[in-house]
């Protein structure tokens, strides 16, 4: 908060970074569109995948678009992309238009992702600290933590006579807010480095990064981290209905357990890391997700599913910031290709769910806990071999 208060340009910045949550609202909306479609696990996972898709695809782009527009229009490009997203499902549901939504939200976002952690860099004046990021990752949680509650007091009074879709509206009006903001803000960019000849060259630029071991790692890291982040948001709804026998509607209050968490670990780290060293605090962010694991594998009880899901929340809470800072440090020259890049990342919300959801009609949510472990344990295996590979200056 003392970080917003020294430097007003952060307000509007920190706004979008509200308006970047609202991607983890299609954790809780498969759910609802599960039941209201009666799709299988499989098939309604592969439609939330297709959300993460467009990160695969747009944000190497988003990155040659911040060298000729810059960081903070391309933001503004996200945000009306994020806008229409919102719009789309007031009017419908059937699953065509969810296709839509979610394609303009992931498309959104994958730009949003990009090109707001730079812009971060410019408002901070050559600061895009670790911990800078992770109190811009609490505000996102703000968003992502509020759309089960929204969802679930929608379905429950049909407010605006739309139920669960309620969220859409709200969310609307709290972009239009942060795009004007935005708009209104003037924030001094830093030029940036002399492009290459060909967008050819350019691409080849930015993969090219993946020679370096570190970033390399970062990259995997990020793909895990967001494969972690979208299953427990998904499947802990689903875990609690199997194993307790409630409904929807109340299940779907764990998803606001995760992401209060996740909030909570964000906004603690950003302090933490003042005092602890990032690498050491990722070794203990992990460690607590590997507890969680095993606490949504083998419980069975209420409490135990609460607090594992809590854990898994405050864990993955930091690692997306420490990587990011640790990756951009690693190639200070090239900050525009290491965002574009890592944001690419993020396709792990597209990688991790269809095997969770074949896991979880074959053998049940334990299935895909199993696949969210394989994430957990590259994470502690970032940790090990990574530090090395950063320190040697790879």
């Amino acid at each position: 908060m003392l970080l917003i208060m020294n430097n007003k340009k952060l307000i509007p910045v920190m706004l979008c970074f509200f308006a970047m949550g609202f991607v983890d609202m299609v954790g809780i909306a498969s759910n609802y569109v599960k039941e209201d479609l009666s799709l299988s696990d499989s098939m309604a996972n592969i439609l939330l995948s297709l959300v993460f898709l467009w990160f695969l695809i747009f944000s190497i782009p988003t990155s040659l678009l911040m060298n000729r527009i810059g960081r903070k229009n391309t933001v503004l490009v996200s945000l009306f992309l994020t806008l229409a997203a919102m719009i789309v499902p007031m009017f419908t549901l059937n699953f065509t238009m969810l296709i839509l939504s979610f394609s303009l939200l992931g498309i959104g976002n994958a730009i949003m992702q990009t090109s707001l952690n730079p812009l971060v860099d410019s408002v901070m004046k050559g600061g895009a600290s670790a911990s800078t990021l992770t109190f811009g990752q609490f505000i996102k949680s703000i968003a992502s933590f509020l759309a089960p509650i929204i969802a679930s007091w929608g379905a429950t009074t049909n407010a605006f006579g739309m139920g669960w879709r309620a969220l859409y509206p709200i969310y609307l009006a709290i972009g239009v807010v942060a795009t004007l903001l935005l708009f209104g803000t003037r924030i001094n960019e830093q030029q940036a480095t002399a492009e290459q000849d060909s967008v050819g060259e350019q691409f080849a630029g930015a993969f090219g990064l993946l020679r370096n071991p570190f970033i390399l790692f970062c990259f995997l890291a990020i793909i895990c981290h967001v494969g972690i982040d979208v299953g427990t948001s998904v499947t802990a709804p689903k875990i609690l209905m199997e194993r307790t026998g409630i409904g929807l509607n109340e299940a779907a209050i764990i998803g606001t357990i995760y992401f209060v968490a996740k909030a909570a670990g964000s906004f603690s780290g950003s302090f933490i890391m003042k005092f602890l060293k990032d690498w050491t605090f990722l070794l203990l962010s992990v460690l607590l997700m590997v507890l969680s694991a095993f606490g949504l594998i083998f419980g069975q009880s209420t409490a135990i599913i609460y607090a594992s899901v809590a854990l898994m929340g405050f864990g993955n809470g930091n690692p997306f910031s420490i990587v990011f800072a640790r990756a951009m440090q690693a190639a200070p020259e090239k900050k525009n290709e290491v965002s574009g890049l890592l944001i690419m990342g993020i396709c792990g919300g597209m990688i991790f769910p269809p095997f969770m959801g074949l896991a979880s009609d074959a053998i049940g949510q334990v299935g895909a806990v199993l696949v969210m472990s394989v994430g957990i344990l590259y994470l502690l295996g970032f940790w090990m071999k990574g530090g090395k590979a950063s320190a040697e200056g790879c």
